[in-house]
């Protein structure tokens, strides 16, 4: 049964869910504390059929997305809501796998539809095909919020590691952006792909020359590769003095690093979770502005075990979107 629909509420009939690591990682309980049964899938679009009273800024039939997250205080007075980052805020719920105040669980958009506070239903930009929505209420919004936060402008250099879910859209973003971005891969038969998501050059990172001419040349990293611990004093190469590197990817294990190299390069390393309220409209409104959009692989809901396979083998390219029937009667 889903849980009763609050005054501040929304019911929305999902139309597509994208598929996220995340979703894999709490399935197979490789983060400790999956709650079962769990229905997961946090990237979802889809029509308000129903609201509370008091969702006086949605109507029904409105086409809204719903990112990683379904609820948050949003009070001035609370330290992370007043600064955009209410997914840290403490009376935060995530879309799936933890529970709301009362104790209801909350679940995903592996589903016909889903309840959620009116504030995280954001609507879709008309000019955005809702089927290349989902993905970016997870992944564009977290790979967009921390340029957004660190401000990259015009004239940065910035590279992106790891060309896949994330990567392909970090690309398209500080592209538009206006920076100059350098796409790093092992996968060299990515190169014309990256080139045409709007890279200026790429990288072939087995290829120690191509490596070579781009030491000390970045101001941002955005790592969207699980790359392994020992790597990060390689990536810290690549730095220009008083870079930075953002981890948006969460590999496995602890990160180890040589001091010395903080304090030669003056290099930073920090991390992004996802977008808030505003981050995600913000999301929206510049991919539908600047025409950004995942590449994704379609399958219908009841393929959904099928999908999961083709996500878990690293096949697919890049996001996966499971799609309902369009007369799918609730």
């Amino acid at each position: 049964m889903p849980r009763p629909l609050g005054e501040h509420d929304v019911e929305i009939k999902i139309e597509y869910s994208g598929i996220c690591g995340s979703d894999l990682h709490t399935i197979k309980e490789e983060w400790s504390g999956t709650s079962y049964p769990a229905i997961v899938g946090h990237e979802i679009v889809g029509k308000i059929i129903t609201k509370g009273e008091k969702a006086t800024h949605l109507e029904e039939g409105d086409l809204v997305g719903v990112g990683a997250q379904v609820y948050g205080c949003l009070q001035k007075d609370c330290n992370p809501c007043s600064r955009d980052l209410d997914p840290h805020c403490p009376k935060s719920v995530f879309t799936y796998n933890t529970k709301y105040p009362d104790g209801e669980q909350a679940h995903g958009g592996y589903a016909e539809a889903v309840r959620v506070d009116s504030n995280y239903a954001i609507k879709i930009p008309a000019g955005l095909d809702p089927v290349y929505a989902p993905p970016l209420m997870c992944a564009g919004a977290t790979v967009f919020a921390p340029m957004l936060r660190k401000g990259v402008k015009k004239g940065d250099r910035v590279g992106v590691i790891g060309i896949g879910g994330l990567g392909h859209l970090a690309v398209q973003y500080a592209s538009a952006l206006g920076a100059e971005v350098v796409a790093f891969s092992h996968s060299p038969n990515k190169r014309e792909q990256c080139l045409k998501l709007g890279a200026s050059k790429f990288v072939d990172t087995s290829n120690k020359e191509e490596v070579d001419a781009v030491r000390r040349s970045l101001n941002y990293l955005f790592v969207a590769s699980n790359s392994t611990s020992n790597q990060y004093n390689e990536f810290i190469s690549w730095m220009d003095f008083e870079g930075q590197i953002v981890l948006l990817a969460l590999p496995k294990g602890n990160m180890s690093f040589s001091p010395g190299e903080f304090i030669r390069t003056e290099v930073a390393i920090t991390g992004s979770l996802i977008g808030g309220v505003n981050v995600l409209k913000k999301t929206l409104e510049f991919s539908a502005k600047h025409k950004i959009l995942p590449i994704i692989e379609r399958y219908p809901m009841e393929k959904v075990n099928d999908a999961i396979v083709q996500v878990d083998s690293g096949k697919a390219r890049y996001r996966v979107v499971l799609e309902n029937p369009k007369d799918s009667n609730l």
